[in-house]
């Protein structure tokens, strides 16, 4: 027997709503996008992106052993896992500045809409033996051409091998954890009134653990520049590394992991991209702007010329 019921109904039909706002988001975030002429190739993406195709790899895997063993439950936790946490709450939250501050044809905002194009396909896809008439929909509003004229015609997803990166498992677990952590001590200092929004503050991080300390390494090492910033991946304004404690914090928290101290950025918010800045002000054509964001206006005037 199949249970059901008004509350697993009305389970299904939240991750029915979180699949269809992710898909949404992904579809709204690639209108511009043509992969024969902007993708970026796999191997020169940068690791965020390498890792959220590894991600979604895994995630594949995972889907396509719980179809083939009918426990389509687990199909359904699988998907709201991969939409809500690795998506939603991880890779498009730290997306945002590179999809809304970057000029159109920068690459740092072409290669995350290439691994969007990419998610976006196999994720209709994956659903299409469930949720065939969201598939669907997908599909027709893809907004580059594709050979299938239906989701059906492409078969089941799969992923190339360059996807497959078991390397960047472990660092990234760490990062998210380290974020998880921070954006716990930003929380309270939110719930205490002493600070808005993320970009309000100001992250200093003291790594105890040689994991951590070595993931750090890590992403130092490998990292692109443009992309894998550990304070852009926090959301801060600021971040700083070890060094001296500072004299005036809003919050802290210490385990064996890490020292995190948060104090309020310093400098003054950039009307473009909510930065706190100390070069604000420093542009007379753009009294308002950070100098990055007066960078991008220039290349965003070059590139639609």
């Amino acid at each position: 027997d199949v249970p059901i019921g008004a509350g697993i109904l009305r389970q299904l039909a939240d991750v029915y709503r979180k699949v269809r706002n992710t898909s949404r988001y992904l579809l709204g975030n690639i209108h511009d996008f043509n992969p024969s002429s902007d993708a970026v190739p796999v191997a020169e993406l940068p690791l965020l992106d390498r890792w959220m195709l590894q991600r979604t790899a895994e995630v594949m895997d995972e889907i396509t052993a719980a179809f083939e063993s009918y426990e389509f439950f687990r199909f359904f936790q699988l998907l709201q896992n991969f939409c809500v946490t690795d998506l939603s709450n991880f890779y498009l939250d730290i997306a945002k500045d590179r999809l809304y501050v970057s000029a159109p044809a920068d690459r740092r905002r072409r290669s995350c809409q290439t691994v969007m194009a990419l998610i976006i396909e196999r994720l209709a896809g994956f659903i299409a033996p469930v949720l065939c008439h969201m598939a669907e929909d997908i599909w027709q509003n893809l907004p580059y051409p594709v050979q299938e004229t239906s989701v059906f015609q492409r078969g089941w997803p799969t992923v190339p091998s360059a996807w497959r990166n078991d390397t960047l498992s472990a660092p990234m677990q760490q990062l998210r954890d380290l974020r998880a952590a921070v954006n716990k001590v930003l929380e309270d200092c939110r719930g205490r009134q002493e600070l808005g929004a993320s970009l309000e503050a100001a992250v200093r991080i003291d790594a105890r653990s040689p994991e951590l300390e070595a993931a750090l390494c890590w992403l130092s090492d490998n990292g692109d520049p443009e992309v894998d910033g550990l304070r852009d991946w926090l959301l801060v304004s600021q971040l700083q590394l070890g060094g001296e404690p500072w004299a005036e914090v809003l919050a802290s928290q210490e385990d064996a992991t890490a020292v995190i101290d948060v104090s309020r950025a310093r400098g003054t918010k950039c009307d473009r991209c909510w930065h706190y800045e100390a070069d604000v002000g420093q542009h007379a054509d753009h009294p308002d702007l950070c100098g990055r964001c007066v960078g991008v206006l220039e290349r965003r005037t070059h590139q639609l010329a």
